[in-house]
């Protein structure tokens, strides 16, 4: 298909999210049946977008069509990604076209040897079996074998399925995988935040072991996944940590996830930093709290903290992030 033809169609498909459902329903039926890999991923986000659940025949009928000889009639996997998300948005809840979609591997020739391109959609799907009607014993099965795939998203979204999953036995897998390592670092560090969200067997503790892991990209991981954990224990954890001989990098790191986290308990060990430490980590606490969802209700004690240092550094950021006059004094 030319160029312009295929953007002329293109076109036409957007300028159904203004037309009345039936007309945009029949166009995006036939835009399905289309050869074109390209526009079916259209057609296909279209069809999700506009809640059209009439069409999931059809978009059932278009993933068979793209499985045969898949390099050719789909490559990229550019139709089956956008037909296998908009299926799980449309609520599709049959597990079929997922397994098949999980188990796919599609190696396309590249420059040297072949590359897989269907690592997005075995992601998609994982995360799309969760709301399936499948038991526990078997979508774990199917998820052990996704935390061992080659791919690294792939491997990334396995570990975030098995927390959406909310299984306790899926904890074992996790600690397993956190266990036996990855040769990508935030691997593990999805297994350490699913962990922490899912298990009830002291995560904290069990997160808590790598922070004196030999791999910086490691402890980095724990401590973030920590500082984002919605258990006031992990905070606690944190604190000790914190005391140790760590890298600015690793600091920053920490500091930067404080900031994102849900607890108050967080706010507060930001503002001790600001209070006690030297002014590089108290400037970085100072921008972590400007960013949390504690800032306004905390503004008070922060400023009183600011004061207090006496440090026109500090003070100059507080009224830069804070977005405030100065009024603590010349």
């Amino acid at each position: 298909m030319k160029k312009q033809a295929l953007d002329n169609k293109v076109e036409a498909l957007e300028a159904l999210r203004s037309a009345p459902h039936e007309t945009a329903a029949a166009q995006l039926r036939k835009a399905l049946k289309d050869r074109n890999n390209w526009l079916v991923s259209k057609a296909a986000a279209l069809a999700a977008a506009l809640i059209l659940q009439e069409l999931i025949p059809d978009l059932l009928a278009a993933f068979d069509r793209f499985m045969l000889d898949p390099v050719k009639s789909d490559p990229q996997c550019w139709a089956k990604n956008a037909i296998a998300k908009a299926l799980k948005d449309l609520g599709h809840h049959d597990p079929e076209v997922y397994l098949r979609g999980f188990a796919h591997v599609q190696l396309e020739p590249v420059w040297g040897g072949s590359a897989d391109s269907a690592a997005t959609l075995r992601g998609t799907c994982a995360l799309a079996l969760v709301e399936c009607k499948l038991d526990d014993l078997t979508m774990l099965t199917h998820f052990a074998g996704g935390l061992a795939d080659p791919e690294k998203t792939v491997r990334v979204d396995t570990a975030t399925a098995i927390a959406q999953l909310a299984c306790p036995e899926g904890a074992l897998l996790l600690r397993l995988k956190a266990l036996l390592g990855d040769a990508e670092p935030d691997v593990i560090g999805q297994c350490f935040f699913s962990l922490l969200s899912l298990d009830t067997r002291d995560p904290v503790q069990f997160v808590g072991r790598f922070l004196n892991s030999k791999d910086q990209d490691i402890r980095l991981e724990a401590a973030c996944a920590l500082a984002l954990s919605r258990d006031p224990q992990s905070i606690e954890k944190l604190r000790g940590f914190w005391k140790q001989r760590l890298s600015p990098e690793l600091r920053r790191a920490v500091l930067v996830s404080l900031g994102s986290s849900t607890l108050a308990e967080a706010a507060d060990f930001l503002l001790d930093i600001v209070a006690d430490d030297p002014t590089e980590h108290a400037e970085q606490a100072l921008t972590a709290l400007a960013a949390s969802r504690f800032s306004a209700n905390m503004r008070d004690r922060i400023a009183s903290v600011v004061e207090t240092k006496q440090d026109p550094g500090l003070r100059q950021l507080f009224d830069q992030r804070f977005h405030l006059p100065s009024e603590l004094g010349p």
